[in-house]
């Protein structure tokens, strides 16, 4: 059977601004070495389904040149992740509006695949799934479409699509965001013994003759709004339940803590299980040097060079430089794309990395930044949400732009 994999990655990704102010969602980097994209991919390799088409829109030259870079399969096994980019026709002149929308002008150069399935992944989460059990159920159920639920308390439903199942999974009704609502409750998932609910996970099986009959008979944007409701009506729509660790990485907050609970010795999702790997860039860095440093609970990525004082509970991204006496605590570090030579000094005056005697507390760093001595950088005592010219506060967590320069002695 012909299966191919769509994956949705052209959103401004608004909620995780700045760190999408100069890449898109997918190319933001997760657990110090990977970046968001390489989750979906993954999982599509791991499946067996090797023709992958990603669709990309916004601040996306950066996701561009890491697909490039990383997935490049040999003539002989087959296989490619290509890059479908909104595009001017002479049949639409705008940006994609919308996930359908999205598909439905993509449509005509992945049906060059003659694909009897196309699965519809999205590129902002963190997860690890066999797509293959996906497409049995669904071939098994007779479905038209299939789409992937995970099990919520009513708390979380509130804010999410949920679908209702009846006893053989078939769904035969969705709410998107029911609120705190009797309708909630009649949403209630027949299978469990305590209050659960179906949320969509954003992740598609389409019979493709369905799919474009869908797409084509409207002109409607959205699969999760207004595609799936009408086709529950129309054709058989079943649930696949999804009972694994997942995380929509959606919020500054949700990408914090999936990132530092990636640090606990036994992690609900584990980059070391080497039976589904998750793939990236091969970079060739040289191994991380520590000088000196009390490291606890840390990922530290390759290529760094530590001499600081105590690093806890954070995540050390890619040629990371941390100064003699720094303290690390509850952060993500994301690391630099590059090393500085002596003959290529910033006009700053201040290295690539974080200085000496530095404090970062519950801190995002972006790559790229430039920390002097003695600086001090913790949400602290400040408003749960904040702009400055130096940094942003999101959800609670202080947030260093990419390629920012903080003087040295500076307390933010």
């Amino acid at each position: 059977m012909k299966v191919v994999g769509l994956i949705l990655g052209g959103g401004a990704g608004s909620r995780l601004q700045p760190l999408t102010q100069e890449r898109s969602k997918p190319a933001v980097p997760i657990a110090g070495k990977y970046r968001l994209v390489d989750i979906p991919i993954s999982n599509c390799i791991n499946s067996g389904i090797r023709n992958v088409f990603l669709l990309t829109q916004f601040n996306s030259v950066s996701l561009h040149q890491h697909i490039a870079a990383t997935y490049r399969f040999d003539q002989f096994s087959g296989g490619h992740v290509r890059i479908l980019a909104a595009e001017q026709t002479p049949g639409s002149t705008g940006w994609f509006q919308g996930t359908a929308d999205a598909v439905r002008r993509s449509m005509r150069y992945f049906m060059g695949e003659e694909p009897e399935l196309v699965v519809i992944l999205s590129g902002d989460q963190l997860y690890r799934m066999d797509l293959e059990e996906v497409i049995k159920a669904h071939v098994s159920n007779g479905s038209d479409l299939t789409i992937c639920t995970k099990p919520v308390e009513r708390e979380e439903a509130e804010s999410l699509g949920i679908m209702q199942v009846d006893a053989a999974g078939r769904i035969v009704r969705f709410e998107e965001k029911p609120g705190d609502t009797p309708e909630l409750d009649e949403l209630r998932a027949p299978l469990y013994d305590d209050p659960r609910y179906l949320a969509s996970m954003g992740i598609y099986v389409f019979n493709m003759d369905v799919l474009k009959k869908l797409l084509c008979e409207s002109d409607e944007m959205d699969f999760g709004k207004d595609i799936i409701p009408k086709a529950i009506n129309t054709h058989q729509v079943y649930s696949y339940i999804f009972e694994d660790y997942w995380e929509d990485i959606g919020t500054i907050r949700s990408f914090w803590s999936a990132n530092l609970a990636l640090t606990d010795p036994l992690p609900s999702f584990s980059f070391y299980d080497m039976s589904a790997p998750i793939y990236t860039r091969m970079r060739y860095l040289p191994p991380s040097k520590i000088n000196q440093c009390n490291l606890r609970r840390c990922l530290l990525s390759e290529g760094c060079i530590i001499t600081g004082k105590r690093i806890d509970h954070s995540v050390i991204g890619l040629r990371a430089l941390v100064g003699e006496g720094t303290e690390i605590e509850d952060s993500i570090i994301m690391g630099a794309d590059y090393y500085e030579h002596g003959g290529s000094a910033h006009q700053s005056g201040i290295p690539l990395g974080i200085g000496r005697n530095c404090v970062i507390k519950q801190a995002i760093v972006d790559k790229n930044a430039r920390i002097g001595d003695g600086v001090v950088i913790s949400p602290e005592d400040k408003p749960f949400d904040e702009v400055a010219d130096l940094y942003r506060i999101r959800d609670g967590i202080m947030v260093i732009p990419k390629g920012t320069v903080i003087p040295s002695g500076a307390i933010l």
